[in-house]
C-alpha cells in the first residue's frame, strides 16, 4: 500500500455501502491516494467504526447513514457532501443485496423487487440526483460481478441484476459524455461478510479457486485497485467499459 500514488489529491469521492468488504477497500484506496471520501452504510455503528479506521490512516473522511433505497437518505448523502466539500469528482455505486438463493422461477415477487431496487434502480436514482453536481472530468464506477456473466445456481437472479449493470454502464457512458466517464468493475469471488459462504465452506472455496487461472480468490485490495484505476486520470480515455477482476475465470456473456 505504501507504494501507491496520489492520483486523487484534491478530489472528492462518494462510495456507497462502504463500511465493510469491497466498498471499504475502495474508500480506503481512494483516501490513501488523496481523496476526501464520503462513506455510508445502513447502520450508524458500522459507519462510526469505518470512519475511525480511515481517520487513523490519515484519510479525510465523512461518514453518513444511507440506506440507498431511502430517497431522503440519498438526498442527504449528496447535500452533506456538497455542503462540506463543495464539489464531487468520483461516485462508486457498490450497494448490493442477495436476499435469496432460490431459482429464478421460485423467487418471490417481493424478492425480485428488492434485488432490482437495491442492485440497479437505486444507482440510477442516486446518479439522477448526483449528476448536476459532478465536475467536468468526473468519473462513475459501478461494481458488478463475475456472476453477471455466468449467473450461478444460488446467485442466479442476483447475477441477472449484475448483468443489467453492464448495459447501464454502456448507456450512461454515452449519455454523460464527454464530461463524465462511466465504467464498471466485475469482481470475481472475494471472501467478505457479503460472501460469507466463501469463508465458511472450504469445499466451495477450493472449487472456486480451481476455476481461476491464478488459483486463488480475489481480495478487497484487488478490487479497490481496479476501481481506483478506472476512476483516475490514468483511465482518461476509458469509458463505457467493464473491467473483469476475477483471476481469469471465464467471463463471456
Amino acid at each position: 500500500m505504501e507504494k501507491i500514488g496520489k492520483r486523487f489529491q484534491g478530489k472528492v469521492a462518494i462510495v456507497t455501502a462502504s463500511t465493510q468488504g469491497i466498498g471499504f477497500g475502495i474508500a480506503e484506496r481512494l483516501g490513501l491516494e488523496g481523496a476526501a471520501v464520503v462513506i455510508s452504510s445502513r447502520r450508524q455503528p458500522n459507519v462510526d467504526e469505518a470512519v475511525e479506521k480511515l481517520k487513523n490512516q490519515g484519510i479525510e473522511v465523512m461518514g453518513l447513514v444511507c440506506h440507498v433505497s431511502n430517497a431522503q437518505h440519498r438526498k442527504d448523502l449528496i447535500k452533506n457532501t456538497i455542503q462540506k466539500y463543495g464539489k464531487l469528482d468520483v461516485v462508486v455505486c457498490n450497494a448490493a443485496a442477495n436476499p435469496s438463493v432460490d431459482g429464478i422461477l421460485e423467487t418471490k415477487e417481493s424478492v425480485l423487487d428488492k434485488l432490482w431496487e437495491i442492485n440497479v434502480k437505486t444507482s440510477i436514482l442516486l446518479l439522477q440526483e448526483v449528476a448536476p453536481h459532478l465536475n467536468k472530468g468526473s468519473s462513475i464506477v459501478f461494481v458488478s460481478s463475475i456472476a453477471g456473466f455466468h449467473p450461478p445456481k444460488g446467485l442466479a437472479m442476483y447475477g441477472v441484476t449484475k448483468t443489467a449493470l453492464l448495459g447501464l454502464t454502456k448507456a450512461l457512458a454515452a449519455e454523460m459524455a464527454p464530461d463524465t466517464r462511466v465504467n464498471c468493475v466485475a469482481p470475481g469471488f472475494v471472501p467478505t461478510h457479503f460472501a460469507s459462504f466463501l469463508t465458511t465452506d472450504e469445499e466451495m472455496k477450493r472449487s472456486l479457486e480451481e476455476k481461476t487461472l491464478l488459483n486463488r480468490l480475489g481480495t478487497t485490495q484487488d478490487m479497490a485497485a481496479a476501481v481506483a484505476y478506472l476512476a483516475s486520470d490514468d483511465a482518461a480515455y476509458v469509458t463505457g467499459e467493464t473491467l473483469i477482476v476475477a483471476g481469469g475465470m471465464p467471463s463471456r456473456l
